[in-house]
């Protein structure tokens, strides 16, 4: 009697553990750090949205939809169980909170509203769902909804779902700090992070995604960070929150003692856009009669008469500050640049002088006495004088030495304001000055909507010279290092104390 008294206190989600499997990866290069039972296929429950939300991204970037389309919740959507946002049928709301509420709070009702938004339907979202696994080389993953909640044949794996945690970091840069929020604007109301108390608990955590069904146990995607290092880890089958992050805990330790410290980035190949899967062709039967669609899809391979190349993508139109920031800059791009094609200029004409010069001496052996043409000893050159003043020069004054000569290794490459922002990055060190002024002018090309208005500055050190970006704030700093990282580039955050 007691014990059934015991029994029946106990939560019944500790008590019903799913099967346990466990996978730690390398994120900079993929290697598998640690595996345990990580190819059986289990239950991902919400694991699943990490896929809803990476079609998500693919279809924004790539024009089928907007973060500011308006979505309208159908019936099947609005009736999903918990966890949900509480959206009601007929209801409209953006995309924008639909994928933060999937991402932060792990809604199901907004992850169906997501496939739906973008395919029409959650089975043919699934569908697509399954062809990008496929590109992904999730060869163990069959998905059958958008959500993740139990379904005969939804089923993956712990390595695929690291697999797919690895690609969202690297391919969606610029979305993946929708899984360290802690809380978001859902639109109808602020959510909280189903993930938070990992996130607080562990250094350097910002991401990714948990899972819970009765089926699937308590699942985690985790990543981390710690200097140039990071590390994914992904639990399928935990018996609990807190003893699910006490083992992704011990994993993540794991990962990074094992993990190198030099390690080059080889970022994961992504996948080629394949576009909505109603843009397949489909056959018509010799009938006349239009197929069922709903049950069986035949995709033709057609020839296209002509094949238009595409128009180019419009610029986007500069901000003023971005202009000024380029036209402050473009005396030190040429700088840079002169500097860089300067010894070849002196070079080729050398080369070209020393051609000349044996012609010359060979057309004067071989025909020794020259006779000019009759009517031409007028244009004949006259000698060199012996001294020769050329008129550009001038006296030379004696050097003048300045009152006051600074002493500190330390190169101003453009002059900015901080004013309250106190954080920075650094993006290497480098063995010349010369080289990391060069870096420093092309990562601000190339990240103009982070880094306008940064001061550039580089600093002597004892490994060599520290290109930084200082004036940032935390929050941009931190974006930087990320886009920075998923390039493959060096990027390290420095705080006010740093």
């Amino acid at each position: 009697m007691l014990i059934a008294l015991i029994l029946g206190l106990i939560p019944i989600k500790s008590v019903m553990a799913a099967e346990y499997a466990a996978l730690v990866m390398d994120a900079r290069n993929g290697k598998v750090l640690h595996a345990s039972n990580a190819d059986t296929r289990l239950h991902p429950a919400s694991l699943t949205k990490m896929m809803t939300l990476y079609i998500a991204f693919e279809a924004i970037e790539n024009g089928e939809i907007s973060l500011d389309t308006m979505v309208t919740i159908s019936r099947q959507a609005a009736s999903e169980p918990p966890s949900r946002l509480g959206l009601k049928a007929g209801q409209k709301i953006k995309l924008r909170y639909l994928i933060r509420a999937a991402a932060v709070k792990s809604a199901n009702d907004a992850a169906t509203a997501i496939g739906e938004a973008i395919e029409g339907s959650e089975a043919a979202f699934a569908r697509r769902m399954n062809r990008t696994a496929k590109a992904l080389g999730m060869s163990r993953t069959t998905f059958k909804n958008a959500h993740g909640l139990t379904e005969s044949g939804h089923l993956s794996t712990a390595r695929d779902m690291t697999v797919l945690g690895r690609h969202v970091f690297y391919d969606y840069p610029d979305y993946y700090n929708l899984f360290s929020r802690k809380t978001a604007d859902a639109g109808v109301r602020t959510v909280t992070h189903t993930n938070s108390r990992f996130l607080n608990s562990y250094k350097g955590a910002d991401g990714i995604k948990t899972g819970y069904t009765s089926a699937a146990g308590f699942n985690l995607v985790a990543s981390a960070q710690h200097g140039q290092e990071r590390i994914i880890t992904t639990v399928f089958g935990g018996r609990s929150t807190i003893t699910r992050n006490a083992r992704v805990t011990e994993l993540m330790d794991l990962g990074f003692k094992r993990a190198g410290t030099n390690v080059a980035v080889h970022k994961p190949q992504r996948p080629p856009y394949m576009g909505k899967a109603s843009t397949g062709a489909v056959m018509v039967a010799d009938s006349g009669r239009t197929p069922n669609t709903a049950s069986k899809i035949v995709r033709a391979r057609i020839t296209m008469a002509s094949s238009p190349l595409p128009q180019m993508r419009p610029l986007r139109a500069l901000a003023p500050e971005q202009e000024n920031l380029l036209l402050a800059m473009s005396d030190d791009i040429f700088d840079v640049v002169a500097e860089a094609n300067q010894a070849d200029a002196v070079l080729a004409a050398a080369d070209a002088a020393t051609s000349i010069a044996t012609d010359l001496m060979q057309d004067a052996a071989v025909t020794p006495d020259v006779v000019a043409p009759s009517g031409m000893a007028a244009y004949r050159p006259k000698a060199r004088p012996n001294t020769l003043q050329l008129a550009s020069i001038e006296p030379v004054s004696a050097p003048v030495t300045p009152a006051f000569v600074s002493t500190t290794p330390e190169v101003v490459t453009r002059i900015s304001t901080s004013g309250s922002r106190h954080w920075g990055v650094n993006i290497g060190t480098y063995g010349s000055e010369y080289e990391a002024r060069k870096v420093l002018l092309k990562t601000a090309l190339s990240e103009l909507e982070n880094l306008d208005g940064a001061l550039r500055k580089v600093t002597r050190s004892k490994g060599g010279y520290d290109a930084n970006f200082l004036g940032l704030s935390q929050e941009v700093a931190a974006l930087t290092c990320r886009k920075l990282e998923a390039r493959g580039n060096t990027c390290a955050t420095m705080g006010p104390s740093s």
